[in-house]
Parts: structure tokens; sequence; C-alpha cells
């Protein structure tokens, strides 16, 4: 009996043993299993846009919605004063068509709010002329969605009076924090100040760093957001335009839509960061790109703004000036009018347009025009610019091609009266940049602004979400 029981508990032990010895043979010759591609961003609709026109008093406020999207939600798009219990002023109801409204004398910030099918590639702007006077120039800017951080580089408060404009279209507290960079370092750091719900303020740097001459702004919040604007009106020249938001300091930087023409053309470029730098310098023209004799490098110490007189280098064509350095910096172009009363205008650092661009406010008429500047600075550039009137039927698309490293000024259909115009790269583009100059005449000098090319609101790249014990763990 004994010895039947110790041959049973020894041949289950040989069973087990051979169970082992066949599945690690298995898993030891089994294929690796291949591993699923990690999740790519997803491109989707744009359902909800919020901009703020920080101060279109006496100016006009464009705003389109270029086509609606198949299949999208039923959407409003809607314009109000931002105060208190401000009701709706006016109401946006047809996609495909440019709406425009002339501000009173004395106006709030306005807040144009789309939702649903009037949301996707909806884009504003304000716009204000004005021949004579304190304020003569042609100044317009981009209505700006609230962001946690924002950069501006242009002219300072010993040049030009320089406003600051912050708005607080959302619902919670805006904790605010300013630096100002100058060419002798910074100058302030870390103002902060609290904007509220509902929110708006003005303010002049001028109080806060009376002595640059030149200067970058940084603005950022630890909570919350602010929809950010600068107004500069030069003291001595005269001119007055707003200063475009710059993309976000980089190792390069393409400044896009520098004017054809007469009148002075400056860099700024800034160093935020704790290491002084030497920034490379191209132009990229119609002729081609190159480096500009005698300014091919700019030093810029840490902490600080630098400029450098381009007027010679890019030769009055139509432009974009790329930069390139070991740290990040912020870069942005001024260009100055002619005549006996000389306008000004700025451009600054933009991202490329690869999703499309969206120009609300344009006008093609005597004394008055309307350019568009696109540039390759690498690979060739395909691109379609569709014309969206504010009343008739829209022309026909143009196609336009851009050779790699040049710059086109692209000739726009003739159109009455005011229009939008759609900028889409083509399938196998190579990134695209550009620009819309405005220009009027008047009898004391030529009137300019540029608006550097933002990519649209049409879509946004939503980046995978995972799984991750981060997201509860300290």
């Amino acid at each position: 009996m004994k010895t039947l029981v110790e041959n049973r508990f020894g041949l289950l032990a040989l069973v087990v043993l051979a169970l082992l010895a066949l599945y690690g043979v298995a898993y030891a010759t089994q294929p690796v299993a291949a591993q699923p591609p990690p999740p790519a961003p997803v491109k989707v609709a744009v359902e909800s846009v919020r901009t703020v026109c920080p101060d279109p008093a006496g100016g006009t406020v464009s705003a389109v919605v270029p086509a609606a999207r198949p299949g999208a939600a039923p959407g409003t798009a809607t314009m109000r004063e931002i105060a208190k219990d401000a009701k709706p002023a006016a109401t946006v109801d047809r996609p495909g068509v440019l709406w425009q409204h002339k501000a009173a004398a004395r106006s709030l910030p306005l807040l144009l709010t789309g939702t649903g099918s009037l949301a996707a590639g909806m884009e504003t702007a304000q716009t204000a002329r004005n021949a004579a006077g304190d304020r003569r120039g042609l100044a317009g800017v981009r209505c700006t969605e609230p962001t946690s951080q924002a950069w501006l580089i242009g002219p300072g408060p010993a040049a030009a009076d320089v406003t600051l404009y912050l708005a607080n279209p959302d619902d919670a507290p805006a904790y605010v924090q300013l630096a100002i960079y100058a060419g002798e370092g910074p100058v302030v750091g870390d103002h902060g100040f609290m904007v509220e719900p509902g929110g708006h303020q003005a303010i002049r740097l001028k109080d806060l760093a009376p002595s640059p001459l030149i200067m970058a702004v940084e603005v950022r919040t630890s909570s919350g957001r602010v929809a950010v604007a600068a107004r500069a009106e030069m003291s001595r020249s005269g001119g007055v335009d707003w200063l475009p938001l710059s993309a976000a300091p980089a190792k390069r930087v393409v400044v896009p839509g520098v004017p054809d023409g007469g009148g002075k053309r400056e860099l700024y470029v800034a160093a935020p960061g704790e290491a002084d730098t030497v920034v490379r310098i191209r132009a990229v023209t119609a002729d081609g790109a190159y480096a500009l004799k005698g300014r091919e490098t700019l030093d810029v110490p840490a902490g600080s703004v630098a400029q450098l007189d381009l007027t010679t280098g890019v030769g009055g064509q139509p432009a974009a000036i790329e930069v390139t350095s070991d740290t990040p910096v912020v870069a942005g172009v001024v260009a100055t009018g002619t005549g006996v009363r000389p306008d000004i205008a700025f451009t600054a650092g933009a991202d490329p347009i690869d999703l499309g661009s969206v120009v609300a406010d344009n006008l093609i008429a005597k004394g008055a025009g309307s350019a568009l500047v696109l540039t390759a600075p690498g690979r060739a550039a395909r691109a379609r610019v569709q014309i969206v009137p504010a009343r008739g039927a829209a022309p026909a698309p143009v196609d336009v091609e851009i050779p790699a490293a040049r710059t086109r000024q692209v000739k726009l259909p003739a159109v009455k009266g005011p229009f939008s115009m759609v900028v889409t790269p083509q399938p196998g583009s190579g990134p695209v940049y550009g620009g819309r100059i405005m220009d009027g005449d008047t009898p004391e000098g030529l009137l300019i602004t540029i608006q550097p090319l933002a990519p649209g609101r049409t879509w946004a790249i939503v980046p995978p979400m995972i799984d991750s014990p981060s997201t509860v763990l300290p």
C-alpha cells in the first residue's frame, strides 16, 4: 500500500514537471507580439470660440465664420461688451458672409462668442483709421482668445505711449504677472495683480517702466486666463498701431509679413533667459533666402532686447525674417511708412498655418488696399486663397505656389467693399507663414497696418489620452 501511494505521488510530480517544461518551451519559442503603435494626436473640429476686441471705440469690428461644417450642431455667434449683466448687442447669424459693426466712440472691450456651427473658423478683428489727430494712423489687431501666457515686442515707453489691455471673459478670477525686458535688461519682474471675472484693465506701461526705448513684455497667469493686446502711439514720428502677439520664445523664429516699399525696417529680438546669445539672421524674399550683408548676426545679452536696422538689407521687398539662436528668443519687426507724417506697423514671430488661417478685415478700394504676403522658408509650399465678401458672390479661389526659401506677394481678386480671406495650405505643402498688409493713402503719407497670419480656429489637435497613475498620485 505504501509503495503504491509513493508511486502515485512520484507520478504526479513527473507530470507536473513535464507540463512546466512544456509550457516553458512554448513560452520561450512563441513569437513576440507586435506592440500597438502609440496613439496619435486627433484633429477635431472647434465647437466653441471666445475672442476679445480690446478697444474698438470709434473703429470697425469684423467677424466671419467662413463656412458651416457639415454635420455641425446648430450654433450661435453673439457680441456684447465685457461688463456685468451686459446683453448681446448683435448676432452673427450666417456663415460664409463677412459681418461688420461700427463701434461707438465710447465702447468697452467687446466679447464675441461662437458655438456649434458658428464656431469653427470664426475670426474677428478690430480696425480704426484716422487721417488726422493724435491717433493718426491705420491701427488693426486680431481679436484674441484668453490665454495663460502671451508675449509682445516693440517700442518701449520712452519711444511710444504703450497701453496694455487685459480682459477676463471667464467666470474665474485671473491672477496676472507682468515681466518687462528692455535694452538694459529686465526692468519689471513679476508685477502681479488680479483681474476679476468679467473685468478688464488698461495699463500704461510708462507707469511701470518709463525708461525703455525698446521692450518685450511677458504676460502670464498663475490662475485663470486673460485676453492680451497692446497699442503703441509713437511719441516723435507719430503713427499708431497694435502690437501683435508674438510666438513664444523659441530657438527658431519666423517673422512674416514684412511689407514692400519705402520706409524704415527694424528687427527687435529679446532673449528672456539667463544666457547671452548670438542670433543669426536670414531674410526670405522673392529673390531667395540670404544672410544680410554686415547684419548676419546680432548679440543679445541675457534678459534684454536688441535692435537691428534691416532697411537696406531687405531692399524694399516683401519678406519674412528668420532668426535662429542657441537659446529661446522672441522677435518682431517694426515697419515705418513714408510721407511727411509716417505711420507705423508691427509684425512679430508667428507659427506656421498648417491647418489654415482666416483674416477677417480687408479692403481694396480707391486709396486703400490689402496685400497678402506668403513665405515658405523651407520646402516649397502651395496654398489656396478664398475671398469671403461682405456682399455679393465670392470670386473663384486663387491657388498660390511658393518656391522653397521664397516669399510671394499674392495678387488678390478685385472685390467691391470689405472682405475676409481664408488661406489653406494644400496637401503635400511645406510650412507656410504669412501676413496681411493693409494700407491707405493720405496727403501727409501712407497709413499702414500688418496682421501676421495665425493658425485658424477651425480645427484643434488634441493629444492622445492614456491611463496613468500619475493623474492621481502627488
